[in-house]
């Protein structure tokens, strides 16, 4: 294990001094603002190099700065405690280090992605598993089939795809849809029947739930067996959970108004995220996405996407497609 910057020995009990003073200046640098990319290429112009002779790095300087050694300290149980053997800088400026680090946390922090086709809305075309909204190795969200874990929940693992580029995709489609003769009239009736839909998802909730109690007086007064209670309030759960998901996707569509939009386009592109769900739900039944023909495509194939439409959409296919 190579030593620590700033020591002369891997036991950390001798301070070496032609390390001390470039890094106590980094830490300065750091306190006043300086990045720590800015840092590491200050200390490669100023010719210093790590303990095994690499020039200094963003992620090299960030190790540095979170090891709490560089103050003489260590942690236990999460919190700071002497260690025993000397500082090259104090305390205080290895606390203000973690708050920094802290801020540049949240700063560098994707803010959360509200996915438009998220809860079951576009599925795997090769596995039929649900597609989840997973970023990418670079941060940006996209769509991916989950491959299989320990237990066996998952799918093939073989879908990907950039949610921007599958959203506008679908999008695209949708505001055609919109653009048909008399479609404003069709969603007003489609609303009516959702209204419907959404008090019979309350009713079956409410339902579920009491049979959810009784399962637990049953266990309580030992009724039925531990197993047996596991696996019926197991059960009722996920259909609990299913029906909330598909209750809160009815009563978005059953409220949302389009208005007098002239441009349909411009109102898509800024329509609240809530309203853009609810006119995909009412057009779209789901989305099947399908695996590129080769890694790297940043585009849709021909193929790759179908769209199977609802009977709101008027259309003759049952699949639909693009």
């Amino acid at each position: 294990m190579p030593r620590l910057y700033g020591f002369d020995d891997a036991s950390r009990r001798r301070l070496r001094d032609d390390e001390v003073g470039p890094l106590r200046q980094m830490v300065s640098r750091a306190l006043q603002g300086q990045s720590n990319s800015d840092i590491a290429t200050w200390a490669n112009g100023e010719g210093y190099r790590g303990t095994l002779g690499g020039e200094w790095k963003d992620a090299s300087v960030g190790r540095l700065f979170r090891n709490p050694s560089i103050a003489g300290l260590r942690y236990d149980d999460g919190e700071l405690v002497d260690a025993g053997h000397p500082g090259a800088i104090t305390p205080e400026e290895f606390t203000a280090l973690a708050e920094r680090e802290t801020s540049r946390k949240m700063a560098h922090a994707a803010p959360a992605y509200d996915y438009l086709l998220a809860d079951g809305a576009c599925t795997c075309g090769k596995c039929g598993s649900a597609l989840q909204g997973a970023r990418t190795n670079a941060g940006t969200p996209g769509y991916r089939c989950r491959p299989k874990d320990k237990n066996g929940r998952g799918g093939c693992g073989e879908v990907r795809m950039d949610a921007e580029l599958l959203e506008n995709h679908v999008g695209e489609y949708v505001v055609a849809e919109l653009l048909k003769p008399g479609i404003r009239d069709q969603i007003l009736k489609a609303q009516e029947a959702v209204r419907a839909q959404a008090e019979e998802l309350k009713a079956t909730i409410a339902s579920l739930e009491g049979r959810r109690s009784e399962a637990a007086a049953l266990y309580g007064s030992r009724s039925i067996s531990s197993d047996a209670f596991v696996g019926a309030d197991r059960e009722i759960t996920a259909n609990i959970k299913n029906a909330r998901s598909r209750l809160r996707y009815a009563e978005q569509m059953a409220n949302f108004a389009l208005g007098d939009a002239e441009d349909l386009v411009r109102w898509w592109n800024t329509a609240p995220s809530a309203a853009k769900k609810a006119l995909t739900r009412l057009f779209l039944e789901k989305v099947e996405v399908f695996p590129a023909s080769a890694r790297g495509i940043r585009t849709i194939e021909p193929g790759r996407v179908v769209l199977h439409w609802s009977k709101l959409s008027g259309r003759s296919d049952g699949s639909g497609g693009s």
